[in-house]
């Protein structure tokens, strides 16, 4: 059995509710980017603004002499990826566990009894689900930030791991959300995982 579950999700399509109801199912413990981010910042080196305000934020120098950092001067929002990939890996150590984005799929790319998981969705049901969690926000505004969310995690998994976001190379399966619906998703990841 696979008891180390990674879940990358596009915004919207269901990945942190499919994550919990799996976890739920198979008595795994669940870890989103909220108890990562927590135990980032319990290591005791980034403060907890720090935090909020670099998050999936990649460097502005992407691309304009990144390499002039040297391994001590590095960006603080580098300090804050090496902070979360450490709690990521420290979750992982103790198995039967989900764990929501973060790029946790190539985190932990040499971990045994691992399964990969992308959970993908068309748009109309992305901006759907994300219309009912953002009911202040006109129809207009929901797609621009949905489409804000997808190009920042694109852009954070090629700086930080130098892969592509969603590309099939680097999970074990893929599930459409908007095609096969949540449940199934949830039963397809369980019976993988077995």
């Amino acid at each position: 059995m696979k008891n180390i579950i990674t879940i990358s999700r596009q915004f919207g399509a269901g990945g942190s509710t499919i994550g919990q109801a799996v976890a739920e199912q198979l008595g795994f413990y669940y870890c989103d980017k909220d108890m990562i981010v927590r135990a980032a910042l319990e290591s005791g080196n980034l403060t907890p603004e720090e935090i909020r305000f670099y998050d999936e934020k990649v460097p502005k120098e992407f691309g304009f002499g990144q390499s002039l950092f040297d391994f001590y001067n590095k960006p603080l929002d580098e300090r804050l990826f090496n902070a979360q990939r450490e709690a990521i890996k420290k979750v992982a150590e103790k198995g039967n566990c989900v764990i929501v984005g973060r790029n946790a799929n190539i985190i932990l790319k040499e971990f045994d009894r691992t399964l990969h998981v992308f959970v993908a969705a068309n748009e109309r049901f992305r901006l759907n689900r994300m219309k009912g969690k953002m009911p202040n926000l006109s129809e207009e505004k929901v797609l621009e930030h949905l489409h804000s969310v997808d190009k920042a995690r694109k852009k954070y998994c090629k700086y930080y791991t130098n892969t592509e976001f969603g590309n099939a190379a680097y999970y074990d399966l893929a599930v459409k959300s908007s095609t096969l619906g949540i449940e199934k998703c949830v039963e397809l990841i369980c019976n993988a995982a077995k």
